[in-house]
């Protein structure tokens, strides 16, 4: 047992005796690793908020929205053509089954007015099933009703930025605003899910009915009334796949597309926009973390130094070492131990700083931020491989010094 204890009890020695050297090369490392710890928890932590706001508007939701077109041998952008419409969401909600929910929607920007206030915002149409469809909740006031939605009643629901921008700390239900042309009056504010994809804070809703005679909607030349876009729920998650391929024969075959034409929409669930988002947010993750293990390089380089100027302090210590009957194989055991241990520190409290500093972001709401097992394991495993990386030269260059030279060493 001795054997095994004695190569950690002289490494120890070493680090004790040097202690402003030995912290140095700890302060390197606890920088590295700090600066890898924040980062990466910046990154998962934003992919943890974009997760939970998809789920938050439902895993079952599939959203259609206009897609490219070719005509002529010119293929538009997606979303440039207005290819959906109000009959299409119609159709979709009678002739495919497995679905819950239907709503269409219109947006337009239009002039808001509130007493001295004016500003241009994204107003949209939408239809009584949208607050079940996107998974929303009404904090103040109330949805319209049928009767709202039937007779293309002025009414408008509010996301809380917008209430918070036009009518500051002010009731806003009950009180009018101008709209385009016509005037609305504040019924509802929606529950805030905070800023994040699809977050409804900013939303202005009024009934599609109302959009119709507000705007003046386009029309497909078979008179189709077209919206921007239709989101509907499956009531059955594992039918998903299923009533992807429904609708879009359905809506190929309503749009009239020949068999080798591309698709005029675009249909996507949460499923596949949440993977798209989390591979997005997870290389964004990796950058930064590559950006702070510059860092951790830099110290590992900082312990080669520390380590080759300790060899040349030490070197009448290895001599008498070796003069004793230590072998190559024990002096080199001892330096790279040595190194090992100070990366290892480092890491440790570089772990503990860049959780503190995590938390603090977190706390102050200037992000948010998520320290995870694999982050730790992985920045304390890089710092003790870059320490035995990096101390395995002066550790051999130790191993290798001639111990009648290095007696004559002063």
């Amino acid at each position: 047992m001795k054997k095994w204890f004695e190569p950690l009890s002289t490494a120890w020695v070493g680090v004790v005796t040097h202690k402003l050297r030995s912290f140095l090369t700890i302060l390197g490392i606890v920088i590295g690793v700090g600066a890898v710890i924040t980062l990466m928890s910046v990154g998962k932590g934003a992919q943890a908020q974009i997760l939970s706001n998809i789920q938050s508007m439902g895993s079952n939701l599939i959203t259609i929205s206009p897609g490219a077109f070719t005509s002529g041998g010119v293929r538009t952008a997606a979303g440039a053509t207005r290819t959906l419409t109000i009959e299409d969401a119609e159709a979709i909600a009678e002739q495919v089954p497995y679905i819950s929910a239907v709503a269409p929607s219109y947006s337009s920007s239009l002039q808001l007015v509130v007493g001295g206030k004016n500003t241009n915002s994204q107003v949209t149409g939408v239809n009584l099933e949208y607050m079940q469809v996107h998974n929303l909740e009404i904090a103040n006031g109330a949805f319209f009703s049928d009767y709202d939605y039937q007779s293309g009643a002025k009414v408008a629901v509010l996301g809380t930025n917008v209430k918070e921008t036009l009518f500051v700390d002010a009731d806003p239900i009950g009180q009018q605003m101008r709209m385009g042309s016509i005037i609305v009056r504040v019924i509802g504010v929606l529950e805030s899910k905070g800023a994040g994809f699809g977050s409804p804070d900013d939303a202005i809703l009024i009934p599609l009915t109302a959009m119709q005679q507000t705007v003046a909607q386009p029309r497909t030349a078979q008179g189709g009334r077209i919206v921007s876009s239709i989101a509907l729920t499956v009531s059955d998650e594992k039918q998903s796949d299923y009533v992807v391929e429904q609708i879009t024969s359905l809506l190929r075959t309503r749009h009239q597309l020949t068999p080798n034409a591309g698709d005029d929409f675009r249909i996507q669930s949460m499923e596949e926009i949440a993977s798209t988002l989390t591979q997005a947010t997870g290389t964004m993750t990796l950058l930064l973390g590559a950006i702070a293990a510059i860092s951790l390089l830099v110290g590992g380089i900082g312990v080669m130094n520390i380590m080759l100027v300790s060899v040349l302090e030490r070197t009448r210590e290895i001599g008498i070492r070796k003069a004793l009957g230590a072998r190559e194989r024990d002096i080199w055991i001892q330096f790279l131990i040595e190194a090992a241990f100070l990366t290892l520190a480092g890491g440790i409290i570089g772990v503990v700083v860049g959780w503190v500093v995590s938390y603090i972001i977190s706390s102050m709401g200037l992000m948010t931020t998520l320290v995870t097992a694999d982050i730790v394991i992985l920045a304390v495993s890089v710092s003790v491989g870059i320490g035995l990386f990096f101390g395995f030269y002066p550790a051999w260059n130790a191993s290798r010094l001639n111990p009648i030279e290095a007696l004559r060493s002063e």
